[in-house]
């Protein structure tokens, strides 16, 4: 969902383009606060799924919340992460799942990252947020802020960068639905990865092969990444060996 945000994508296009130079470090959270108490004990229905491994699988917080942090990282840099080294905590009692997770993170280029994703920060509603470092440069984009993007460079004063704005890439453009200074959020980074999936669907002809490139939604690589992140966060989480390998589909 957070792919869909405009200036999600004009960070996207800053990195391949090479403002920033090469990514050299990325912190990426995602905390919240409402699984805090036991809820799925008093008849809270979306603290129920979630919490039972028959109905949420092997991942609680980080299968909730991990991979849209984890996807966000290697969506805006371009870099796919390569091996993590997890710690799963699960802090209310009797839960079945993790609610709390921190981990470590190698990127294929050589970059390295820290992803933090929990469901028991009291007070946290949907702080998703990112930093990115590069050899020239830095970016910060927070998910409860989507309108402004923060770029902070090496030798020269810091950029705040606006949704709606002329200067933005026709890219990021083409993605934007509101004029400058009314809110772009959630619902229409919804209806941004709806209707690319419907013009690539409009656009197929059989036998040729669908450039995703050219849409920019995820696909069905990107959901099945994400689970072989999960199982990945957990292998590592209850094994001895700490940094495991996510290996590539």
């Amino acid at each position: 969902t957070y792919t869909g945000y405009p200036l999600v994508k004009e960070a996207r296009q800053m990195v391949r383009a090479g403002k920033l130079g090469k990514i050299r470090k990325v912190f990426v959270e995602y905390p919240q606060g409402w699984l805090s108490t036991a809820a799925e004990k008093s008849g809270n229905a979306q603290a129920s799924w979630r919490t039972d491994p028959k109905q949420s699988g092997m991942g609680g917080a980080i299968g909730d919340i991990g991979t849209h942090a984890a996807n966000l990282a290697e969506y805006i840099t371009g870099n796919k992460i390569t091996e993590v080294c997890a710690m799963l905590n699960t802090v209310v009692k009797g839960r079945n799942l993790d609610d709390d997770s921190s981990m470590l993170l190698r990127f294929d280029n050589g970059a390295s990252g820290i992803l933090m994703a929990t469901q028991v920060a009291a007070g946290e509603e949907n702080n998703l947020n990112i930093r990115i470092y590069g050899e020239q440069g830095g970016l910060e984009w927070r998910q409860m802020e989507p309108n402004t993007l923060v770029v902070k460079w090496l030798n020269r004063p810091m950029e705040i960068i606006r949704a709606g704005q002329g200067y933005l890439t026709d890219h990021t453009k083409s993605f934007t639905r509101t004029p400058a200074g009314h809110p772009e959020g959630y619902l229409e980074a919804f209806a941004n990865i709806y209707r690319a999936f419907s013009r690539a669907v409009r656009d197929f002809k059989p036998g040729k092969k669908v450039n995703y490139e050219k849409y920019d939604f995820p696909d069905v690589e990107d959901g099945v990444r994400g689970m072989n992140f999960v199982q990945t966060v957990v292998k590592s989480a209850t094994s001895n060996k700490k940094w495991v390998p996510l290996k590539d589909i």
